[in-house]
């Protein structure tokens, strides 16, 4: 009876043993599964994240781009706005410079009156200059040339009592520069308003200075009118009259010249 006890209470016990872990082994190899799967998944994952990383990338290096591109363009307009902004100022500049001449044309007809016609040309401001410098050279001529045959007379500034060399030379020049034209040959010479011309350089209107009696730096004085040749009023005896300036007595006594009229001593 003993026996029997025993061997059913190592049965009873062997049972227990194998209802209670068989769950925990099944348990165990389900929860294996469930591990691998948990593990698979967070593989899977992975490169979902890393492809948003690099989709985020992505959208950072476009905008990037799309905002150096606009700056790009931002700077070309700025730049372009400044370009047409200087263009604009060159223009109104070049507008600036520039000048209108006004020319009259006539024509006579035997009884009838005479028709003008006004022809206009926008010219630079140096053709301007260059105008203007010619016809205060044609007048300037004229007025000399005008006086040509009459008698020297020292002190003389004036067409009814003739001239002296100084004198006629303030004649010709007292209405067509800003500054005073000085009585004296040596004043003129000295003219701070006067540059200084080469004897190779020498144009129409140019004094010419000659120092004839030792009082002094100059104390003769001629205008020059072109080929080597310049008109004064030489000496009390002699009249007005033109003179070569390659003949001896006036090369030996020649001291220098003088430019009164410039574009900017002009009235």
């Amino acid at each position: 009876m003993a026996r029997i006890n025993t061997f059913s209470i190592t049965l009873c016990a062997l049972l227990f043993t194998s209802l209670t872990f068989t769950p925990v082994a099944n348990a165990s190899e389900q929860a294996r599964p469930s591990a691998a799967h948990k593990t698979h998944l967070a593989k899977a994952t992975e490169p979902k994240k890393k492809s948003t990383t690099s989709k985020t990338t992505k959208k950072e290096s476009t905008s990037k781009k799309s905002n150096t591109k606009k700056s790009l363009a931002k700077t070309q307009s700025t730049h372009s706005s400044k370009k047409s902004r200087t263009t604009s100022r060159s223009a109104s500049r070049t507008t600036q410079t520039a000048s209108r001449v006004v020319t009259e044309k006539c024509t006579t007809r035997k009884g009838r009156k005479a028709q003008c016609v006004k022809t206009s040309k926008t010219t630079t401001l140096a053709e301007a200059h260059k105008v203007r410098m010619q016809k205060a050279q044609k007048t300037a001529m004229n007025k000399l040339m005008g006086q040509i045959g009459k008698p020297y007379r020292w002190g003389g500034t004036s067409p009814r009592t003739g001239f002296d060399c100084s004198g006629l030379v303030y004649y010709a020049y007292k209405d067509l520069v800003k500054f005073r034209i000085p009585r004296t040959a040596n004043e003129m010479y000295h003219l701070r308003d006067a540059s200084p011309v080469d004897r190779g350089e020498l144009e129409s209107g140019d004094l010419v200075f000659f120092r004839t009696q030792g009082r002094g730096t100059a104390d003769h004085v001629g205008v020059y009118v072109g080929n080597g040749k310049f008109i004064q009023s030489p000496r009390s005896g002699q009249d007005i009259q033109i003179t070569s300036l390659s003949e001896d007595y006036w090369q030996r006594h020649y001291v220098g010249a003088r430019r009164v009229m410039k574009a900017n001593t002009l009235r």
